[in-house]
């Protein structure tokens, strides 16, 4: 029977060889899907099989999942039939407001190969919520010498559904001073106006009030109404006018609350109350009553809640000045809001390898992606891993990542590696996440010296010389005591093998001095010898002591040479010196030489009585017959010009 732990190791292998091969892929084109919002959980939303062409069967065999960007999974991937069905209720409103499409991404990862694929849901809004006024009653006044044709703004309604479904249209009850027309704000928002199509008058009809009601597109369509209560004023004939139509400001996301973004400023030629303006917002969003508030009195925008440049980039608000005669004066601002890196890169681990062979490189250890919130260089990422591992990581498809090893590992040098993954953004300043991973080093059996790394059975060694008497121990002993006619350098082989299987083997060379009466206990070798040699210090001195005697010898020589031609040159020139005859006079010196010469030389040393100076020529050597002297008879001469002389 097959060892259950060996197949799935085997298993393992093929897993991560299909993982590597599934790397190099392009990234496949993403497949579509789409669901209505509000739908139950375990909805079916489409065949994934179907949709890749693949076979149902493969994605079993391949171990399909589905992973999203963020750590929400509202899908499920029925690996048997290919389904993909909802795991929870979607809301439109939640996950994307205001937005349209509304489009989550998701990637399938499969294995065998590894192989990412990218699939899209879009989640259709429906019309599951009616226009709102936020005031069931609104106050508007008029001038009653307003011309026919004036136009005057009144509140919107608020509807959270999009597209088709949003706000479409305004209409009012039966009434024979207006009639509606719609708008659309610089934030696509549609917001009602009334044009009055007969003069008002005061004394007449002071006030009366009308029904305005909002109707969105769905079907059947949603409504919402309000009160319209309309006030008739004495006259003001002149309207707020801003000293500019249109105010844009720019803002880093990371202002402090409280900041002051501009002033608006309006005028009016009226007097007293009529030339009193208060400054306000009007027809804004929700979110720009609770990010903005204008100063009625002065006209300073000022910041109420912290911006998101990820969220919103830019804000357009319509400011209304109003004076105290109830006309008015529009102007826009429009707030740029500046992206800052306040977000730091996110990383996401989609599988992971705890352990990894020692003898297998190029393994896939872990896959993961990375993302940044931010946009521009902010939202830009550099992924790293330390420089001194041998793991090196590889991406295919944009911001997802494998770490692989680079080369074999070693077990018996490092059992365990603590990896950690540095996700640094591009923005200033830079902010990065780390995040660590810890891999083991399984062993194989992979090691023969003669100090075995390896655990167990592998561990056991036995060493071999010819005929080794201790194999197991690694000793080297001699069979006989050396003789005179043995070689005195002698070279053997050592084997050493495991008992490991495969049983693996190393050899090395030993060199053997046999040495007489050597002493020392250790004889080094001659590489250690010749590093010791080029290391002496006294080489040097050694060297220019050797160079400095040859020299003086060499001039020694030279000089001995150059008086021997001038002692010959002399004595040919000399006319008072006769070679002597019979016995030598008292001032001649006779100096034989033995060993290397090869005769007997003759110097004539000449000598003045009176001058007190010492003067001697080397002559030509010439060889007298000189009588035999008899035995203890002395020759009389000076020894003080003999020791003078040096001579011995």
């Amino acid at each position: 029977m097959e060892n259950p732990a060996k197949g799935t190791l085997q298993t393992r292998q093929v897993l991560l060889l299909f993982a590597l091969l599934g790397i190099s892929r392009g990234d496949p084109e993403p497949g579509s899907f789409s669901v209505e919002e509000e739908m139950p959980s375990g909805t079916f939303v489409g065949n994934l099989a179907k949709d890749l062409g693949l076979e149902v069967g493969e994605l079993s065999l391949r171990g399909a999942q589905v992973v999203s960007n963020d750590n929400r999974q509202p899908l499920k991937l029925d690996i048997n039939t290919g389904d993909l069905l909802l795991m929870e209720t979607l809301d439109h409103e939640e996950l994307c407001g205001s937005t349209e499409p509304c489009v989550l991404h998701f990637q399938v990862l499969m294995k065998n190969p590894l192989q990412f694929l990218q699939i899209e849901l879009q989640v259709k809004d429906i019309n599951d919520h009616s226009p709102i006024f936020l005031e069931k009653e609104i106050l508007l006044k008029i001038p009653e010498n307003s011309p026919v044709g004036a136009v005057f703004l009144v509140e919107s309604a608020k509807d959270l559904d999009v597209g088709n479904n949003a706000i479409k249209t305004y209409i009012i009850s039966n009434n024979s001073h207006f009639h509606t027309k719609m708008r659309v704000n610089p934030d696509n928002q549609k917001y009602p106006e009334l044009i009055l199509d007969k003069a008002l008058d005061y004394e007449e009809q002071p006030q009366f009030s009308f029904i305005l009601t909002a109707l969105d597109g769905g079907s059947p369509p949603r409504s919402g109404t309000a009160v319209v209560q309309v006030v008739v004023v004495d006259t003001n004939d002149n309207a707020p006018e801003f000293e500019q139509p249109f105010y844009e400001v720019k803002i880093p996301e990371n202002s402090i609350l409280g900041s002051v973004l501009v002033t608006v400023s309006a005028g009016d030629l009226d007097s007293g109350i009529n030339g009193e303006i208060t400054y306000t917002f009007s027809h804004v969003s929700e979110d720009i009553q609770k990010t903005f508030k204008v100063d009625q009195k002065s006209g300073e925008v000022s910041l109420t809640a912290s911006l998101d440049f990820e969220t919103i980039e830019s804000y357009s608000i319509i400011i209304q000045a109003t004076d105290g005669g109830e006309l008015f004066g529009k102007s826009t601002l429009r707030v740029q809001v500046m992206d800052v890196n306040d977000n730091a890169p996110e990383i996401a681990i989609s599988s992971i390898t705890n352990s990894v062979p020692e003898n297998s490189p190029e393994t896939v250890v872990l896959v993961f992606s990375i993302r940044d919130r931010d946009s521009g260089d902010n939202g830009r990422m550099v992924c790293s891993v330390p420089e001194d591992l041998p793991f090196v990581l590889r991406t295919s498809v944009k911001n997802y990542y494998t770490l692989e090893t680079e080369q074999t590992l070693d077990r018996e040098t490092t059992a365990e590696y603590n990896i950690t993954i540095t996700v640094t953004d591009l923005g200033t300043p830079r902010l990065k996440t780390q995040h660590t991973i810890t891999v083991l080093v399984s062993d194989v059996n992979d090691n023969v010296v003669a100090v075995d790394a390896d655990a167990g059975q592998n561990a056991w060694l036995s060493f071999q010389l010819l005929q080794a008497s201790e194999p197991g121990l690694g000793e080297v002993r001699t069979d006989r005591a050396p003789g005179e006619r043995d070689a005195p350098r002698q070279r053997l082989l050592v084997l050493v093998r495991d008992n490991g299987q495969p049983p693996l083997s190393a050899s090395v060379t030993l060199h053997v001095l046999l040495v007489d009466g050597f002493s020392q206990p250790h004889l080094p070798g001659p590489e250690a010898a010749a590093e010791r040699a080029q290391a002496d210090p006294l080489t040097g001195p050694l060297v220019v002591a050797l160079a400095s005697v040859s020299s003086l010898f060499l001039c020694w020589l030279l000089l001995f040479v150059a008086l021997r031609l001038c002692g010959r040159s002399g004595r040919a020139a000399l006319p008072g010196c006769p070679a002597p005859e019979g016995p030598f006079p008292g001032q001649l010196l006779d100096v034989s030489g033995a060993g290397t010469l090869a005769h007997s030389y003759q110097y004539e040393v000449c000598l003045t009585g009176d001058s007190g100076t010492d003067e001697f020529k080397f002559l030509r050597p010439f060889f007298p017959s000189l009588p035999p002297q008899s035995a203890g008879e002395e020759t009389e001469g000076k020894p003080a010009v003999r020791n003078s002389l040096g001579f011995s």
